[in-house]
């Protein structure tokens, strides 16, 4: 396993879309690990494969415990409700911003084994599939913010 580099904004490979994976084989059990290195190093809480400069459709997410749920090739299948709270990324360090997301989704994805997994995640584990999903679309969440967050005034 390997902790690879993080692409930052502006790089144009984030605003690309991924192409999905048609084989779950060694190579994308790789990339997941090496992805749960990154994640961790980088004391995040999800990771997206086109911030480590692959444009597949693999994410990583803290499960909110000591695991992590991989998704291959997701979709989120439905939403409920609504949340509003700040919203950053490793690809954008050093700003935060205002973003609302649906309070609970139903997402589905390829586990490292190539099974079709259902989940469904409330609160933070919800916001946190938005977000990397979006990274899929090549989109980030300074796109949808409302509100740019500073740490000081002098930021500002």
């Amino acid at each position: 396993m390997a902790i690879r580099n993080i692409i930052e904004e502006p790089n144009e490979i984030l605003r690309k879309v991924c192409r999905p994976v048609l084989k779950v084989n060694d190579h994308i059990r790789q990339l997941l690990d090496d992805m749960h290195d990154t994640m961790i190093a980088a004391d995040g809480v999800g990771l997206a494969a086109p911030q480590v400069g692959v444009l597949r459709q693999v994410v990583v997410i803290s499960d909110g415990a000591d695991g992590f749920i991989d998704l291959i090739n997701p979709e989120i299948l439905s939403t409920e409700g609504e949340q509003t709270g700040e919203e950053g990324c490793l690809s954008v360090p050093g700003r935060a911003g205002i973003v609302t997301r649906p309070m609970k989704v139903t997402f589905r994805g390829l586990n490292r084994e190539g099974e079709m997994m259902t989940y469904e995640g409330e609160g933070l584990l919800a916001r946190a599939v938005c977000h990397e999903v979006d990274h899929l679309k090549g989109q980030l969440y300074i796109d949808i913010m409302t509100e740019e967050i500073f740490d000081d005034e002098e930021d500002q």
